[in-house]
C-alpha cells in the first residue's frame, strides 16, 4: 500500500530482549537463530556479535515476531509520523509502502546520511518486521573530491590504518582495497567512505587479517 496519512500519533517503538535459540561459530563465521519482538532488537543483536573479536561474517537468521498484532495501516501511520519528525529526512522525496509488516522506502536523496536517517526512523516502530531501503543516492560532486575526502578521513581516524587501504572512485562508486585488523576497522573504513559527499555506492574488498 502506498501511504498518505495526515494524523500524527506518537509512534511506538518495539521493545524486548532477543531470544536466541542458537549462536554457532565456525572459523569466524557466526550464525544467529531465534526470535525477537522487534526489528530494532534484531539489528542490535546482530551488531553486538559483529563487535566480537575474531568474527569475520554473520549469518542473520533471526526472525521478528511482534508481541502484539499491529496492522499495516497502523505501521503506515506511525511511520509517516516518524519520518516527518526527522529534520534530516527530505520527506517530499521519499515514498513509503507497507506490506505484511515489511516497510519499503523508495525515492531519491543526495546524501547517504539522509537515506540512513529514513531507515533509522522506521526501524524501531512496533510491528515492523524488516525495512527494505531502496532509496537511491543522486549526488553531484567530482570523483577526485570524493577520493580525496575519503583518504583524508582515513588519516584522521584512530581506528583506521590509512597505509593499508587504497581508494578508487568513479561515477559515485567507491572501492576500498587492502587489509584491516578486525571487523571494527573494516566497518569504520566503510563508514568513512559513505560519509564523503557524492558517494552513491561503496564496494568493500577489504580483507580481515587477524
Amino acid at each position: 500500500m502506498s501511504v498518505r496519512c495526515h494524523t500524527k500519533p506518537s509512534p511506538p517503538a518495539a521493545r524486548g530482549e532477543a531470544t536466541l535459540d542458537g549462536v554457532a561459530a565456525d572459523d569466524g563465521i557466526v550464525t544467529l537463530t531465534g526470535y525477537v519482538a522487534g526489528y530494532s532488537v534484531k539489528l542490535a543483536a546482530e551488531k553486538a556479535v559483529t563487535k566480537t573479536f575474531g568474527v569475520k561474517a554473520v549469518a542473520k537468521d533471526i526472525v521478528v515476531k511482534p508481541l502484539t498484532k499491529i496492522t499495516d495501516t497502523d505501521i503506515a501511520t506511525f511511520a509517516v509520523t516518524a519520518l516527518e519528525s526527522r529534520y534530516d529526512v527530505p520527506n517530499e522525496k521519499i515514498k513509503l509502502t507497507i506490506k505484511e509488516g515489511l516497510v519499503y522506502l523508495d525515492g531519491e536523496v543526495e546524501w547517504k546520511f539522509q537515506k540512513d536517517a529514513a531507515e533509522k526512523a522506521v526501524s524501531s516502530l512496533l510491528g515492523v518486521k524488516a525495512v527494505i531501503n531502496r532509496i537511491e543516492l543522486k549526488p553531484s560532486v567530482s570523483t577526485t573530491d570524493v577520493k580525496n575526502k575519503i583518504e583524508a578521513a582515513f588519516r584522521r581516524s584512530a581506528d583506521v590504518d590509512a597505509r593499508r587501504i587504497s581508494v578508487t572512485a568513479h561515477d559515485g562508486t567507491v572501492e576500498l582495497w587492502g587489509n584491516v585488523r578486525n571487523w571494527l576497522e573494516k566497518g569504520e573504513a566503510e563508514r568513512a567512505a559513505w560519509a564523503a559527499p557524492g558517494v552513491a555506492k561503496v564496494e568493500s574488498h577489504l580483507n580481515i587479517v587477524l
